[in-house]
């Protein structure tokens, strides 16, 4: 169940003010605030339940030491791609 609290942290963090954000205060404004929290608990919902099948998937097929580095290195390329304008 500690795990459960972990991820609940990671993503919480994750999102706050971040784009998605933004988008929901957006669609609250011209929808009203329960069409735009479902679409947006549908919508995060729909995306994570994605990643975590794949997430399931690779851990069965690659150790957590690979996975962990190559996330840190896309992390770090997806920043670099940011900062130039390329992302």
């Amino acid at each position: 169940m500690k795990e459960v609290l972990y991820v609940f942290v990671a993503i919480f963090l994750a999102e706050l003010g971040d784009k998605t954000q933004l988008a929901t205060i957006a669609f609250a404004s011209k929808y009203g605030w329960v069409k735009a929290f479902l679409g947006a608990v549908l919508g995060l919902v729909s995306v994570n339940l994605i990643g975590a099948i794949l997430g399931d998937k690779i851990g069965d097929a690659l150790p957590f030491e690979l996975i962990h580095k190559g996330a840190g290195v896309l992390f770090i390329l997806f920043g670099i791609l940011m900062l130039l304008g390329k992302l």
